[in-house]
């Protein structure tokens, strides 16, 4: 199992996550600094899990690389054109990959606002979860997820206590991570978490 001990980030990159560098991104505001996590779901089709194009590559990875065939599903069509991407994703196996240096500003969160102030995606770490609102997430997903949220309290110590669900920053709009995300587990493995990395 992968723990906190064994994450770090250095230089805004995941020592644990398998790197695949997304276009979708900006630098962020230079008066404004990291200080929110952005947790999300996402599954291409919907609630479809691990579905690949022709060439093996996951559809949400196509995405946010770019390189979705739109006309390969028909639900595709309803997002044609879309260009987002979000730091890291985890898929129901644990697996890691990040798309865009935290120091960067992905595109995850849209319109939105988070204690007041609007545009998230300037001041968050965007965190996708291979999911929907209608399954339960995997405990491998938990396992990794609480400690790359210790790692980045620990990276970027202003996102302690500031772990919000896509749904509460962009309401009536967004709806994951859903009903079925487990926050009170998330809390309780990541203070676990934050314990075994300071031993």
């Amino acid at each position: 199992m992968t723990t906190a001990a064994s994450m770090t980030i250095k230089d805004g990159l995941l020592s644990a996550a398998t790197w695949l560098a997304s276009p979708n991104k900006n630098m962020r505001p230079t008066d404004i600094s990291i200080d929110t996590i952005v947790i999300h779901n996402i599954s291409l089709p919907p609630n479809d899990f691990g579905a690949c194009n022709s060439d093996g590559i996951p559809y949400v990875k196509a995405l946010f690389t770019n390189q979705l065939d739109w006309n390969a599903h028909p639900y595709f069509k309803s997002i044609e054109g879309a260009e987002v991407s979000a730091h890291l994703f985890i898929e129901r196996d644990g697996t890691i990959t990040q798309f865009v240096n935290f120091n960067e500003r992905a595109w995850h969160a849209g319109r939105s606002s988070y204690l007041g102030r609007p545009e998230c995606n300037n001041y968050s770490i965007g965190i996708e979860l291979e999911g929907s609102d209608f399954m339960p997430f995997t405990q491998e997903q938990y396992d990794t997820l609480a400690p790359v949220i210790a790692a980045i309290y620990d990276a970027y110590p202003k996102t302690r206590r500031h772990v919000t669900g896509h749904s509460d920053i962009a309401p009536g709009r967004k709806t994951d991570p859903g009903d079925f995300f487990e926050w009170p587990k998330l809390r309780e493995m990541v203070a676990h978490s934050l314990i075994d990395s300071k031993l």
